[in-house]
């Protein structure tokens, strides 16, 4: 269950709206934590900080008790008191925080639709929301900042699902809202990380990307700076921290060349949110694909195991499944023949998720049988992997097995 981006996942993100999407988010999170001086009125800083760190932590079922908490009922926030808006938020706030914890359900089986219908909703909802907001009070730049929020969540989504022109054209949305929010107040400086991603992106986006920006009228980048202003917000924050690090690894890891960065980045996000089984996800891939060091990915893989039979991580069921795959593949670079007895392990269980996990199973395990000789019996697994991989096969699952029965791998392990 590796997670290293194609060549259409690498475009999408050269286009800049996955991330950008993504850093909205995070500026939204922040500009909450904010000191409430600011002239945007922005409020009940501490609770929402709170539910923004259940969010990271995976501790979902503890959200909407505190969003119920946090936000003022069936706001309209126009209407809403100097004493309320001192101690709650805006409705709005929370139904966005809502759809990014959504979001980061998704993240955790992100080849998994089952939630697709209820995000792509709930979005809607909170854009309409968002933008009913900015309408009321079109001088306030924390609706502004918001209804950016909102695009950029759905936009980040759209991206994860092939809708890169959807997701583009949300994209200038952000943008224009952002600014508006500048405009409206310059001392909104948690804006910039966004900024910075958009100027990013829009200096290294792939020519087919750059080409889609020309089409739509959205105006260049410069990298140099983009990063500059991203670590300005980024160091000058808060709650901004977590998802920028997330963000910022991405960028070190594709486009700075600069592996050891990015898992300095997640490793933090790891330690701090250890509850989280996608941040240690992140490490043992890492250490696979950009650091070739498989001692290093094992022992992270044995760790999330070790959390996941304990119950100390959120999905704990998805994350040992992962987990076991992560370790058998590490074993079999090591030609450990224990590879086998992880997915078998797995097979035996027959998980539903992650999405495609069993199918992978038997195709790692195939692989594995093969490295080591035993062709015959490699034959039979490659067999059962193309006969259950999805219909929709993300990964490629039954297109790599059937490579792999017409064209026998010498044994390298034997």
């Amino acid at each position: 269950m590796r997670r290293e981006p194609g060549a259409g996942q690498r475009d999408a993100c050269a286009l800049g709206w996955r991330w950008f999407a993504s850093a909205m988010i995070a500026g939204v999170l922040l500009l909450s934590a904010a000191p409430s001086a600011q002239k945007t009125g922005l409020t009940a800083p501490a609770e929402i900080a709170r539910a923004s760190a259940a969010i990271l932590d995976a501790r979902f079922d503890d959200v909407p008790p505190m969003l119920a908490q946090t936000c003022l009922p069936n706001s309209p926030s126009a209407t809403a008191t100097a004493d309320t808006r001192s101690t709650s938020a805006p409705a709005e706030v929370c139904q966005l925080l809502d759809l990014v914890s959504l979001w980061w359900q998704i993240q955790l089986d992100p080849y998994n639709r089952s939630r697709d219908a209820a995000f792509r909703m709930r979005a809607e909802s909170v854009v309409d929301a968002m933008e009913a907001w900015t309408m009321r009070e079109p001088k306030r730049a924390e609706a502004w900042f918001y209804l950016g929020g909102a695009y950029g969540a759905r936009a980040q989504w759209r991206v994860l699902r092939g809708e890169r022109v959807a997701a583009a054209r949300d994209g200038k949305r952000i943008k224009d809202a952002l600014e508006e929010a500048l405009v409206l107040d310059p001392g909104l400086q948690d804006a910039w990380f966004g900024i910075g991603l958009y100027h990013y992106y829009a200096d290294v986006a792939s020519t087919a990307a750059k080409l889609l920006r020309f089409l739509l009228l959205l105006p260049g980048g410069d990298k140099v700076a983009g990063l500059q202003e991203m670590l300005r917000a980024r160091n000058g924050g808060q709650l901004l921290r977590d998802e920028a690090d997330y963000q910022l690894h991405f960028i070190y890891l594709w486009y700075e060349k600069q592996p050891q960065r990015a898992l300095d980045l997640v490793g933090g996000l790891r330690d701090r949110h250890p509850r989280n089984p996608h941040f240690q996800q992140v490490v043992a891939e890492i250490e696979d694909a950009y650091l070739k060091d498989s001692r290093a990915s094992l022992r992270s893989w044995q760790s999330l195991l070790e959390a996941a039979r304990a119950g100390r991580v959120a999905a704990p069921a998805v994350a040992e499944t992962r987990a076991r795959l992560g370790i058998a593949l590490q074993l079999d670079r090591l030609c450990d023949l224990a590879a086998i007895d992880q997915l078998r392990a797995v097979i035996a269980a027959k998980p539903v998720a992650p999405y495609g996990a069993l199918a992978q199973a038997h195709l790692q395990l195939a692989d594995t049988l093969a490295r080591h000789g035993r062709r015959e019996e490699a034959i039979v697994e490659y067999r059962a992997a193309i006969a259950i991989a999805p219909a929709d096969d993300p990964q490629q699952i039954a297109s790599r097995a059937r490579r792999a029965t017409r064209s026998p791998s010498r044994a390298a392990c034997s």
